[in-house]
C-alpha cells in the first residue's frame, strides 16, 4: 500500500511540475510547438493513447513553432486556405486529409504526379502547415467527443438515455417532422431519408460518421428504437436493409446526414475543449463546408 502510495504522488507530481513548466515556458515567451500541443491532448483525453491509431501527425513539421490551431471536420483545400489566410498554422482534423483512412493515397500515388494530390501538398508545403489527425480517441474518451457535440448542436442532451450515450427518446412526432428539424438544427443542403414519412417516432439512435452494416443494424435492432440517424451508409447494405423493413410493415427509418454534417458540431466541441488547456495561441473551430446541393424544383 505504501509503494502505491508514494507511485500516485510521484504522478501527481510530475503532472504539476509539467503543468508549472508548462505554465513558466507560456510566461517566457517560449514557443509553442505543435508536438508540444498533441502531448497536451493526450495528457487531457483521460484514455490510455493507443499504439495503433491513425491519430498521428500527417503533413509538415511536427516540432514547427503553432502560431494558431484551426480545428476542423475535414481538412480539404477550402478549409486548410481560410485557416492559413487566418494565420492559423497548426490544423486538427477528424478525418483523413489524404482522400483514404490511413492518409496514404497509394492508388493517386501510382498516377504520375496526380494533379489534385499535388496541389494540395504543394500548399500545405508552401504555408508551411503541419496537420494532424484527432479521431480515434476522440471517439474513444469517456464521452464520445462527437457524440457530445452533436447532442449539444440538437439541444438533445436532455433526451439522451444516460445508460447509452448514442440513444435518444426525443417527443413523438413523425419522421417527415424528425428530418425537417435536424435539416434545420443543422443547416444542411442535402438531407436523404427512408421510410414512411407519417411513422410516428420517439427513440432515435444517433450514430455519426460511417459506423458500417453491424453497428448501423445493431443500433436499429434495440428495443424500441425507431430511427437511425447516420452519417452516411452503403446503398446495397443498411439502405436496403430499411427498405426491406419497411417495406415488411416494420417501424424503422433512417435519416442520412452526410459525414460532415453529422460529426461537424463534434469538432466544434473539441474546438471548445481545447481552449481549456492551451491559452498560448488562438484556437479557432474552422467548419468544413458541405460538399453536396440539390437543384431547386
Amino acid at each position: 500500500m505504501k509503494s502505491r502510495s508514494f507511485c500516485a504522488c510521484a504522478v501527481l507530481v510530475l503532472a504539476a511540475t509539467g503543468s508549472i513548466g508548462a505554465n513558466l515556458a507560456a510566461a517566457q515567451g517560449e514557443p509553442l510547438t505543435a508536438r508540444e500541443v498533441i502531448a497536451r491532448i493526450q495528457v487531457h483525453v483521460g484514455i490510455p493513447w493507443q499504439q495503433e491509431t491513425v491519430d498521428t501527425f500527417k503533413a509538415g513539421n511536427p516540432d514547427a513553432e503553432v502560431h494558431g490551431i484551426a480545428v476542423t471536420m475535414m481538412a480539404t483545400l477550402d478549409v486548410l486556405q481560410r485557416a492559413a489566410a487566418a494565420g492559423q498554422n497548426l490544423i486538427i482534423t477528424h478525418e483523413p486529409t489524404f482522400y483514404n483512412h490511413l492518409d496514404k493515397p497509394d492508388e493517386l500515388e501510382q498516377k504520375e504526379n496526380d494533379p489534385v494530390l499535388a496541389a494540395k501538398r504543394a500548399f500545405i508545403q508552401e504555408h508551411n502547415l503541419v496537420i494532424w489527425r484527432f479521431h480515434d480517441h476522440w471517439h474513444r474518451m469517456r464521452r464520445d467527443g462527437i457524440e457530445a457535440g452533436m447532442a449539444h448542436a440538437l439541444d438533445w442532451e436532455k433526451f439522451q438515455d444516460p445508460g447509452n450515450q448514442y440513444l435518444f427518446v426525443v417527443p413523438e412526432t413523425d419522421l417527415e417532422h424528425l428530418a425537417a428539424e435536424l435539416k434545420s438544427r443543422l443547416r444542411i443542403h442535402v438531407i436523404r431519408v427512408v421510410g414512411d414519412p407519417k411513422l410516428k417516432v420517439n427513440k432515435v439512435a444517433l450514430v455519426p460518421g460511417s459506423s458500417g452494416f453491424a453497428k448501423e443494424t445493431r443500433a436499429l435492432e434495440m428495443s424500441g428504437v425507431q430511427v437511425l440517424v447516420t452519417g452516411e451508409s452503403r446503398e446495397w447494405e443498411t439502405v436496403e436493409y430499411v427498405a426491406d423493413a419497411v417495406t415488411e410493415g416494420k417501424p424503422k427509418a433512417l435519416i442520412i446526414l452526410g459525414h460532415i454534417p453529422s460529426e461537424q458540431a463534434g469538432m466544434e466541441e473539441c474546438a471548445r475543449w481545447l481552449k481549456t488547456f492551451v491559452s498560448e495561441v488562438p484556437v479557432e473551430f474552422v467548419p468544413a463546408r458541405e460538399p453536396f446541393w440539390a437543384p431547386k424544383e
